[in-house]
């Protein structure tokens, strides 16, 4: 079936879905392959909850209903249908990738921007080749904008990703040294976000450039189509940095806007939605309002208050430049007692070994008088003081702290996903 006619099918039905379990009805059901599943055996199951149409490659289904339509590649048509679908909307489509903040940024730029357009977003963390055709796949034709979060964790991904989402305008929140497993070096990372550039570049569409950020402007280079922000007043849009204690405040033309954002790491993800609302014309209140009503969850730099104790919840993931930059803000804190609950941190390949001690000798040099406790095996295999204990999991991090009661204290918490080091507030 041609992807124009398989497109005419699409329209007929309200959404689409990947997982037979949770699926609505009138919905597009993909049946997707990977290493321990195969959706086609769920395609009845689907019908039986009411989809319109079941996308299949195992031609022996195919044959069991008139409603399921055979394809050479569930994977492949589903993001054929998603490009397709996408040059059928006629307004702009902002991608962004980077190391980290990716779904943070996301979250401010739909919250500034809602304040004036009818706005869609990929849906927490969707941002790879499924994810991304899912979200694009959700846009209507009625929509003002939509935002795509894009992920990677090899070269190639991203100039693949923005084939299908084909972007107008398009902004990195930074590099850092995430994903060292498959970019195999800071300059993979580097080299693997720039993608985004390289398709801006390409098509004549725009970038927004952080110019705090020397490697964003050596990347883009001499392209003109560029809207500069930062805290520099030459750019075409300044926002300043006032302060980080323990929340970020900046300001924007003479306005002070105050964030729930804590550490000065989020100015960047702060000031790229400002100037992605004062460019597309969101008057000052409405930016001001889309920053301050946002407030982090999903263990993303949350502040919890927890017998008695202060708890920063950074738990949602974890590597070497954001641990290093949570543990910056965290040292700047005023506070009587601190305590460190840190995690492993994963996809650092070769690196691991260098990078988790890099982390204790930090935590050394910075945290003498702190508590510290590290989990998994990585940080269980480095050398640390007294002062840090290493656990080689949590069931040995759960047993200790029975033998602890830990009040009045400011706590960080955070590690990669895996670690699920959110279960730490169960036992304190």
């Amino acid at each position: 079936m041609k992807i124009e006619q398989l497109y005419n099918k699409f329209l007929e039905c309200v959404s689409v879905s990947t997982d037979s379990r949770s699926i609505e009805e009138g919905a597009m059901y993909f049946a997707l392959k990977g290493d321990n599943f195969d959706g086609n055996k769920f395609a009845q199951q689907a019908k039986e909850k009411g989809t319109r149409y079941c996308i299949v490659d195992n031609s022996e289904i195919s044959e069991q209903d008139s409603d399921f339509i055979l394809v050479d590649d569930v994977l492949n048509t589903l993001q054929a249908l998603a490009k397709h679908h996408r040059q059928q909307l006629k307004y702009p489509i902002i991608a962004l990738t980077g190391s980290n903040g990716k779904t943070t940024t996301k979250e401010l730029i739909y919250a500034v921007l809602s304040k004036k357009y009818k706005v869609k977003a990929t849906i927490g963390n969707l941002n790879n080749h499924i994810g991304v055709p899912l979200t694009l796949l959700r846009f209507r034709p009625d929509d003002d904008f939509g935002i795509v979060e894009m992920g990677a964790n090899h070269q190639k991904e991203i100039i693949f990703l923005c084939s299908i989402a084909q972007p107008d305008y398009g902004l990195i929140t930074n590099f850092g040294k995430a994903h060292l497993e498959g970019f195999g070096s800071i300059e993979g990372v580097i080299k693997g976000k720039s993608e985004l550039y390289d398709y801006l570049k390409s098509n004549n569409k725009t970038a927004f450039i952080n110019s705090n950020d020397t490697i964003q402007t050596e990347k883009i280079g001499s392209y003109d189509k560029v809207i500069s922000f930062g805290s520099d007043v030459q750019n075409d849009i300044s926002i300043q940095f006032i302060s980080a204690n323990p929340f970020v405040n900046v300001k924007f033309k003479d306005v002070v806007i105050s964030s729930h954002l804590i550490g000065s790491y989020n100015y960047a993800n702060i000031a790229v939605a400002i100037a992605l609302g004062d460019y597309f014309k969101v008057n000052l209140k409405g930016i001001e309002n889309g920053i301050e009503n946002y407030s982090p969850d999903n263990n993303r730099s949350q502040i919890i208050e927890k017998a008695n104790n202060k708890i920063i919840l950074d738990a949602y993931n974890a590597n070497p430049t954001s641990m290093l930059a949570a543990l910056e803000n965290f040292k700047n804190l005023e506070a009587k007692q601190k305590f460190l609950f840190l995690g492993d941190m994963f996809e650092l390949g070769n690196t691991s070994t260098k990078e988790h001690q890099a982390i204790v000798d930090y935590i050394e040099s910075n945290f003498e008088t702190s508590t510290v406790f590290l989990t998994g095996k990585h940080f269980a295999s480095t050398i640390a003081k007294s002062n840090i204990k290493t656990y080689n999991s949590f069931d040995d991090l759960k047993a200790e702290l029975k033998h602890h009661s830990i009040k009045n204290a400011s706590i960080l918490i955070k590690g990669s996903r895996g670690m699920a080091l959110e279960r730490v507030l169960e036992i304190l």
